[in-house]
């Protein structure tokens, strides 16, 4: 694990936590976070973590392929593991570099005009984690809206001040006041 790297801009990274907050409340979980893939090298980016580890691991990198995150991103699809000892795709040792080891891990991709660009993950769910197909509908339901959310606010952002659309603009600046930091 390397350390690190400032790819998404405040207000994406204010909507990516929006995110994994709340899919550590629904689940009840230890800890979620959202990984981005650098599309110059391929490395999974902690973008955002709540619960276990939010005050450190944001800007971690690993390499492309590392993990269950890694295999979510390669494959292009969502997996629950319960038991993490039985996975081949589990990296206990790249898990302990960030000071917490879980024991389940659901993965869904996020993905960006038909491209896979980076995985929602929640760590060790509640008591109440029986619902398993449910709940891995549900966490690619969140994954499909931070992935939506973050194309939108790109390509707002890219489209330069003088051609955004009034409605576009009036979106792009909704959302910026919903994300900001007075309202986390």
């Amino acid at each position: 694990m390397t350390k690190p790297v400032d790819a998404a801009t405040p207000v994406e990274r204010r909507l990516l936590q929006s995110i994994v907050e709340v899919a550590r409340h629904v689940f009840g979980a230890a800890a979620s976070s959202v990984f981005l893939i650098d599309p110059e090298t391929g490395d999974l980016v902690f973008e955002a973590v709540a619960g276990e580890g939010d005050g450190q691991l944001v800007g971690t990198r690993f390499p492309a392929g590392t993990g269950i995150a890694g295999w979510v991103a390669a494959s292009g699809q969502s997996m629950l593991v319960d038991d993490l000892r039985e996975s081949r795709h589990f990296s206990g040792e790249a898990a302990a570099s960030t000071g917490y080891v879980p024991d389940s891990i659901m993965a869904a991709p996020l993905f960006g005009d038909d491209e896979c660009v980076g995985v929602l993950e929640v760590l060790d769910r509640g008591a109440d984690g029986v619902r398993e197909m449910a709940d891995v509908e549900l966490l690619g339901l969140l994954a499909d809206q931070a992935a939506i959310g973050l194309e939108l606010l790109t390509r707002l952002r890219a489209a330069g001040p003088d051609n955004r659309s009034d409605k576009a603009l009036r979106l792009l600046e909704m959302a910026e006041s919903l994300l900001a930091p007075t309202h986390g």
